[in-house]
């Protein structure tokens, strides 16, 4: 199953397979890390803080999106 991550403004902005974050273009861009609460980059430093389907600033309390529902995608296996 897939999820859009989607902006505040409503907007659709990465996708989320399993827990791989891709690009709209699906370029692998990073990964979530459930254990830390945290979006990481491909080399696994932390961009976000997560806290159940909302991504926030790491500094700040003002979220930037969430994730939508699981969604079959065309990327499935």
């Amino acid at each position: 199953m897939i999820r859009g991550l989607i902006s505040k403004k409503g907007e659709l902005f990465a996708y989320l397979k399993g827990d791989e974050l891709y690009t709209l273009d699906w370029e692998l861009t990073g990964r979530l890390d459930r254990a830390n609460h945290q979006v990481v980059d491909l080399a696994g430093k932390p961009i976000w803080r997560l806290y159940g389907d909302t991504i926030y600033h790491l500094d700040q309390y003002e979220s930037l999106g969430y994730f939508s529902e699981p969604r079959p995608g065309w990327m499935e296996e």
